[in-house]
């Protein structure tokens, strides 16, 4: 969100530019490359933020609509599972679960969400693994693809929103009122 308010013209200085907490935005990653190189990085809070980071070096030409978060940090480890929890081939959606060093052990006193997010590791026996809620692909080249959520979480200007809850607000303020649904609108990148 504070990229796409940045002057791109006021950046040639800098050699590299990092972004994270949203989804990249093409058309000023496209501009910023004339000056540097980029990082597309991502990750969860519970995996200490970082746990996948893509870069495209100054003068690369994007030509897809998306840009990759690409691949593991070290000492993380990121599976792409069914809803069997079995690893799906390169190309085949599936959920994003990350294991490593950078895992957080839980949430602080909520254990039922940290028995529900923090699951046992099949690959790598006696260790956890987080369930990120966020469908991802392998590419070809290695990288990953981030394709949205598998809930109605939204990430507005970096911070997560459960829509549902925005819902069962709306319902608790009278009986009057039957039905909500809360959406997201983007214009022109701005999403609210």
């Amino acid at each position: 969100a504070f990229f796409s308010l940045l002057n791109v013209e006021r950046l040639q200085g800098l050699k590299g530019l990092i972004t994270a907490g949203e989804s990249a935005i093409m058309g000023k990653t496209k501009e910023y490359l004339k000056y540097g190189t980029f990082y597309n990085a991502y990750g969860p809070t519970e995996t200490s933020i970082c746990a996948t980071v893509h870069k495209l070096e100054k003068g690369s030409d994007l030509a897809s609509s998306t840009i990759p978060i690409g691949q593991p940090i070290a000492n993380t480890q990121i599976y792409i599972l069914d809803e069997n929890k079995h690893l799906v081939p390169a190309g085949v959606s599936g959920e994003m679960y990350i294991s490593g060093a950078g895992l957080a052990q839980g949430y602080l006193n909520n254990p039922e969400l940290t028995a529900e997010k923090f699951v046992d590791n099949p690959f790598i026996p006696g260790t956890k693994m987080y369930r990120t809620g966020d469908l991802g692909k392998w590419l070809a080249d290695g990288t990953i693809e981030y394709l949205g959520r598998i809930d109605h979480q939204v990430k507005i200007r970096g911070h997560r929103i459960e829509l549902g809850e925005i819902d069962s607000q709306v319902l608790s303020y009278s009986d009057a009122i039957k039905h909500a649904v809360t959406d997201v609108k983007d214009h022109e990148g701005d999403k609210s």
